[in-house]
């Protein structure tokens, strides 16, 4: 469309909100999308995968090709026993997703994942779509509430879209010290794109501790992935959802204690990704890597960290703990 009929259409406030949308699409260098009915056949393989003792993830690299990472008992995150147990590559050829190596061959079609091993066992696997129990989670009585998609008040040149989502690259205006604080976001696809090119952000307390924000889905689970406290604490497990899925930050924060310049006690992180506890009780030393102030005793904002990906917030909110 061009930008003059757009402009027509749209209040200068949204119009401009559509614009600087567009310009974070347009940052990213491989293929970038916002939206799943945008995001092409690729999207529509991607994603996670259960059948009985059994499941799969399966991770987009472009071009049709995809990696395939299976699990005995289910997906992480849901039973204690969850174990890796191949991974293997696959491509794509019309609407059929073929893979063979590693002792595994098998198919993905029509949202279902059927394979053998040269042991003779045979499974099918159905595409699933798992939602955080805290998505949506209401503000409890007393909280504030930073963003809930009715404007950008709160933030310091913060940027909502047409689709009231909040783009990182802001920092609340105001300060907080312990809280507590529930944060959804959601990475965009970018099958082309690898590690920290990928879905890019990170959630930071008092503008020196982050939580990572990554399309670090079936990765591995580092410090620098979502999930981490970043360059400090790798998660537990990998609770990261496929990109696009909209998924949930419930962190407990502790704030370091100082009299005066002197520090007497480490700031202590609590991190839910997606309702699964994935940071227990974590001490943190210093200050995480690019974190925007310095140690010190007092009080920081949230920031949402803009890192030449278009990742988006919504339903923001704290519990100050007095």
């Amino acid at each position: 469309m061009n930008p003059l009929s757009l402009h027509a259409m749209l209040s200068p406030r949204l119009f401009a909100a559509v614009l600087f949308s567009t310009a974070l699409t347009a940052l990213a260098k491989e293929p970038t999308f916002l939206e799943p009915e945008q995001a092409g056949p690729d999207f529509a393989v991607q994603g996670e995968y259960v059948g009985e003792q059994s499941a799969a993830q399966v991770i987009a690299l472009g071009e049709g090709k995809f990696r395939i990472v299976g699990w005995s008992t289910g997906l992480p995150g849901t039973a204690a026993d969850v174990e890796k147990k191949v991974e293997v590559d696959a491509q794509r050829e019309g609407e059929k997703v073929t893979f063979n190596g590693k002792g595994w061959k098998g198919e993905i079609e029509g949202g279902q994942l059927k394979g053998t091993n040269d042991e003779g066992s045979s499974w099918t696997l159905k595409r699933t779509l798992r939602e955080s129990p805290t998505l949506g989670a209401k503000p409890p009585a007393g909280a504030i509430v930073l963003f809930d998609g009715t404007g950008t008040e709160a933030w310091a040149g913060g940027k909502m879209d047409e689709r009231k989502l909040l783009a990182g690259g802001t920092k609340s205006k105001q300060k907080f010290g312990d809280c507590s604080l529930h944060v959804e976001f959601r990475t965009p696809f970018q099958p082309s794109a690898r590690g920290q090119g990928r879905g890019n952000s990170g959630v930071y307390l008092q503008d020196r501790f982050e939580c990572q924000v990554l399309d670090s889905f079936g990765l591995k689970g580092e410090n620098n992935e979502t999930g981490g406290i970043y360059s400090i604490s790798a998660p537990k497990l990998n609770m990261c959802f496929p990109p696009l899925s909209w998924q949930t930050y419930d962190i407990d924060f502790t704030a370091a204690k100082y009299d005066g310049e002197k520090k007497l006690k480490n700031a202590v992180m609590t991190v839910k990704l997606n309702g699964v506890l994935v940071q227990d009780n974590v001490e943190l030393p210093k200050t995480t890597t690019a974190a925007g102030s310095k140690e010190g005793g007092e009080t920081g904002p949230i920031q949402l960290q803009a890192h030449g990906n278009p990742v988006f917030y919504r339903n923001i909110w704290v519990v100050e703990k007095k």
